[in-house]
């Protein structure tokens, strides 16, 4: 994982590690005796965000919201078409006004989803729509079409074009009445953002619930709540995926955080390769295709989790431009280019050597 935490020197915490939602889990608390119960409630509450949010599973509530009827009215089908027209049909779709698609909706919605989609909506709002939960369709013609320990690294080419994709301001979502609306057709993906949406729930929960300082880290989206250990939370962040009681393998940085959150977005961890092109998970909604190759890895500290990891896959979509923006909005930051240089913004500590 790009970004590693580790109990402190106090000898009082606890701290557990497993696997889940396709990603690592790290929780640590500062109380041991916290660290059962707390276990306990973030391995529920991923359990939860699984069954409403996974686009790779048959069951869950967003596959079901993806294949509602449009209008009320039901659809035909599956029919087999030619290979011809199924491209023209593409075509047409994609070149299609949002309006003239057709709408799924209102449809009730758990309040889990809702509060999922509400997330992905405000970080939409806050990076001007670099951050967009309906490529969904875009993610799966690009080959992430199911969890990413499936995906063959290695495959044939694929006929990737430019192709507009719905638009985040095509969802019309009533949180506090569980409705949504969208184009049908739309394929949601929330992955960009309900990871670290749920490190923020899941960290206040444990902190609140059980008197107890916590930190929860799923995948790099890193939430802390209650009271810190004196110094706050050390946590390492780094290029090379590691485990954080094993030396960084390359450049890396040791910060303290006390409150909110820290999110790393990287192009390096899920990358697979279609022919002689190499792909990887964050895509540019303006094209549907993956962001250009300027920066493989983004950290960022904000108030939470959700707005660190917004900022953090933003930047990678902005490339060039991201420093600038990031410094704009005064958020500490470390970004790594393509080629291994670091670029630090705002109070971000100095780079350690690598121990190699």
């Amino acid at each position: 994982m790009p970004a590693a935490a580790a109990a402190g020197p106090g000898g009082r915490e606890g701290a557990a590690a497993w696997q889940a939602l396709g990603t690592s889990v790290h929780l640590l608390v500062t109380d041991l005796r916290a660290l059962a119960p707390a276990r306990r409630m973030l391995t529920e509450d991923l359990a939860a965000l699984d069954a409403a949010c996974s686009r790779f599973r048959s069951d869950s509530e967003i596959v079901a919201l993806d294949a509602a009827p449009a209008d009320g009215r039901g659809r035909t089908g599956p029919v087999p078409i030619s290979p011809l027209l199924a491209g023209a049909l593409a075509v047409a779709l994609d070149d299609a006004p949002a309006g003239g698609r057709g709408r799924i909706g209102p449809v009730r919605i758990s309040p889990l989803l809702a509060g999922a989609l509400a997330a992905a909506l405000r970080a939409a709002r806050l990076t001007d729509g670099d951050v967009d939960p309906t490529v969904g369709a875009a993610l799966s013609a690009a080959g992430y079409d199911r969890d990413f320990a499936l995906v063959r690294r290695e495959g044939p080419p694929v006929r990737l074009t430019v192709r507009s994709v719905p638009g985040w301001r095509e969802i019309e979502l009533d949180e506090a009445a569980g409705l949504v609306s969208l184009p049908s057709g739309t394929q949601l993906d929330l992955g960009a953002t309900a990871k670290a949406w749920a490190a923020d729930r899941a960290a206040a929960r444990i902190a609140d619930e059980l008197g107890c300082g916590a930190l929860v880290n799923l995948g790099g989206d890193i939430a802390v709540a209650g009271v810190a250990p004196p110094g706050g939370w050390r946590v390492r962040v780094q290029d090379v995926t590691g485990r954080p009681e094993d030396p960084p393998a390359g450049p890396s940085a040791v910060i303290a955080i006390g409150s909110g959150g820290l999110a790393t977005s990287s192009t390096a961890a899920r990358r697979w390769r279609r022919g002689g092109d190499v792909l990887h998970h964050i895509l540019d909604p303006r094209s549907g295709l993956p962001a250009a190759p300027v920066w493989r890895t983004v950290s960022v500290a904000a108030a939470t989790a959700a707005d660190a990891n917004a900022a953090s896959t933003a930047a990678i979509i902005r490339g060039e431009a991201a420093p600038a923006w990031l410094d704009g909005l005064r958020l500490p930051a470390r970004l790594v280019a393509e080629s291994g240089a670091v670029v630090t913004l705002g109070c971000w500590p100095p780079e350690q050597p690598s121990a190699a």
